[in-house]
């Protein structure tokens, strides 16, 4: 095991020498070294311990002990290709099988979410004999070549000479900032009729479509919640003109969303996509993805004539980390944590935006919530120099957060599952310190609050006092009152 033996300047150094400069790293300022971390903490190499808000990919928590054995465990013993035998790879596939609706039933394994989107492009293109792609703007399905061509998050920077003919973008179905809002009377079927529309000039310039492909809930783009019944009406469109509906639960999936395994089960169950990708927290940090499509589907690819062989998709290293996430999803009941979890986290900010006029907007199911800030609720202007602000602020307070959406804007807080109520509580108690400090100019984040949340979720010893009296924020929560100075 590598040993910690530079110093930060050192690493920095070494990093800006060898390291390619379109690499980034948070707090790019002063960024962070950490070299080690557990559950819903990081360490650096100073022993500081950070509450980490940021990763989907620990998704069971970092380092977690089941986890490492699995894979240390099968690496001891064998780790090899797919074309031999073994059990672990149809014992995986059979397991994540069975948290699907029945007609997705065939997986391919890979090893990165980019890896598996870029194979269920091709997968379409093969079913459908098609070659455009309707994707959402704003949206982020991966790295390679094919998914920057359907990626506007990405290829908005590039000139419009280089943008494919082949790929149409549809608006984002966001109600808060889109172009059908909360108010509209149906903003699912106004949103799905843009996509119908689309369909329909594509059809007329030559075009046939092959896919739409999208994020259950976008991630990069804000983490945007689509309106009830949004995929089922675009689904329609998009069969009807031969193309297939592509789910990318890279970011969202695995029990994060609380109420169901799977983000796109949030829209029903009479919404089931012809193909789902899945990365990042599969493998709990361990390089691996998915892609399981319907048995139609395998079959028009098959008779392609062309063998698909990936080297280290679904080795027995990769497997047996797979099943170890899975259990510990169910035996920690991870998926149930992340809806209590997350109904209280949204709850307490929720409270926020009652106190603070820069909260534009909370939303997001289970531990994928996002945070808008605005300066203006009514003109929805971005407040994205306040964000950024935020986030730096919060590390001082060894609290990581990141911001996105096309403003930069929306505060991301994605943790690992095992995220608790009292670490929920620590972050809104400092969100809350950090955004009274810009309003006021009188608290820095630092700030000791003179009525603390209490890390147990009881009430503090001046619970009697009023909100108004004490200065602060009073959230009353499950007939328990929380105070924010």
């Amino acid at each position: 095991m590598a040993t910690e033996c530079l110093d930060k300047k050192q690493t920095i150094d070494l990093r800006k020498k060898f390291i390619g400069p379109s690499c980034k790293v948070f707090f790019s300022h002063d960024p962070l070294k950490i070299v080690r971390a557990r559950g819903q903490y990081m360490y650096d190499e100073n022993g500081q311990q950070y509450l980490d808000c940021i990763n989907n990919v620990a998704h069971v928590g970092h380092s977690h002990p089941t986890v490492v054995r699995a894979g240390t465990q099968q690496m001891e013993l064998l780790n090899t290709n797919s074309r031999f035998l073994h059990d672990n790879l149809v014992l995986y596939a059979e397991r994540l099988q069975a948290t699907l609706p029945d007609p997705l039933s065939v997986c391919y394994f890979v090893n990165s979410g980019s890896e598996a989107n870029d194979l269920a492009l091709r997968l379409a293109w093969q079913y459908t004999g098609h070659r455009d792609v309707i994707t959402l703007n704003n949206a982020y399905h991966g790295h390679v070549s094919s998914l920057i061509d359907i990626s506007p998050y990405k290829f908005h920077q590039l000139s419009d000479d280089e943008h494919k003919q082949s790929v149409h973008v549809a608006p984002s179905p966001d109600v808060y900032r889109g172009k059908f809002r909360a108010d509209h009377p149906d903003p699912a079927l106004a949103y799905s009729d843009e996509v119908r529309d689309i369909i329909t000039r594509a059809h007329k310039r030559g075009g046939k479509i092959a896919a739409f492909i999208a994020e259950s809930l976008q991630s990069c783009g804000g983490q945007v919640v689509p309106p009830a019944g949004y995929f089922q009406k675009v689904a329609a469109h998009v069969r009807a003109a031969g193309g297939v509906v592509i789910a990318d639960e890279v970011q969202v999936g695995f029990g994060r969303v609380g109420s169901h395994f799977w983000g796109f089960q949030l829209q029903g169950e009479d919404f089931v996509p012809d193909i789902v990708t899945m990365g990042k927290p599969i493998g709990n940090g361990h390089p691996m993805s998915c892609v399981v499509t319907t048995r139609e589907v395998a079959q028009a690819f098959m008779a392609a004539g062309m063998e698909y062989f990936n080297t280290f998709g679904g080795n027995p290293v990769s497997c047996a980390i797979g099943l170890a996430v899975l259990d510990v999803i169910q035996n920690e009941d991870l998926q149930g944590n992340a809806l209590r979890v997350g109904a209280h986290l949204s709850r307490l900010l929720g409270g926020l935006k009652e106190t603070h006029p820069l909260v534009g907007d909370v939303r997001g199911p289970g531990l994928f919530v996002g945070v808008e800030l605005v300066r203006d609720r009514v003109k929805l202007t971005p407040a994205t120099a306040e964000a950024q602000e935020v986030i730096y602020k919060l590390k001082e307070q060894h609290i990581l957060l990141s911001a996105d959406g096309p403003h930069r804007n929306v505060l991301k807080i994605k943790p690992p599952m095992c995220f608790s109520r009292e670490d929920a509580e620590r972050v809104v108690e400092k969100i809350h310190l950090v955004l009274s400090g810009r309003a006021a100019g009188a608290q820095s984040p630092g700030h000791r609050p003179r009525h603390r949340l209490e890390s147990a979720g009881l009430e503090t010893s001046n619970s009697s006092g009023s909100a108004k009296e004490t200065n602060s924020l009073c959230l009353l929560t499950n007939k328990k009152r929380y105070y924010f100075p």
